[in-house]
């Protein structure tokens, strides 16, 4: 099995709400690998590299986000990104 990866932009309210640190419990639970981080435009980027099925659900879960978030938009790419895929999922600074 290919792993598939996938490039997340999430757009509304989701700077200082624990959007970052649910998506990765999230997307622990589900083995997802990759990362997440905060942008200096408000987004959160994130990519996610797993079984299609998991990263799906990451996809539908990203679109919710935790409570107190404001999910506006999901912007989601097919990843080409080759760089090191960490073992987990984990929260980076943000740029």
């Amino acid at each position: 099995m290919t792993p598939v990866q996938k490039h997340l932009i999430v757009h509304g309210r989701v700077q200082g709400v624990g959007y970052r640190w649910s998506m990765a419990r999230a997307a622990e639970a589900l083995g997802v690998r990759g990362w997440v981080r905060n942008r200096g435009d408000g987004t959160v980027e994130a990519l996610a590299v797993g079984d299609a099925k998991a990263v799906d659900a990451l996809v539908q879960w990203a679109n919710r986000g935790p409570p107190e978030a404001r999910v506006e938009r999901v912007d989601v790419l097919e990843s080409l990104e080759r760089a090191h895929v960490p073992a987990g999922f984990e929260q980076r600074a943000t740029v």
